[in-house]
């Protein structure tokens, strides 16, 4: 991997922090998450809404 200036690597060290703070939260309040997984996004939690495969066949359609 190549080496960043220090100061990108201070915002992207950042932006990880704020993910994780954020996930985490959302975790705790029992709230579900979208994330990009395998070129698509998938809905993470507890509480998520189930996705069928009809409804990820529909999404691809609609691109």
């Amino acid at each position: 991997m190549t080496q960043l200036a220090p100061d990108t690597q201070e915002m992207l060290d950042s932006l990880r922090t704020a993910v994780a703070d954020t996930l985490e939260r959302k975790r705790r309040l029992g709230q579900y998450a979208v994330i990009w997984q395998d070129g698509k996004p998938v809905l993470v939690g507890e509480n998520a809404p189930q996705q069928t495969a009809e409804q990820d066949d529909d999404s691809q359609e609609s691109h």
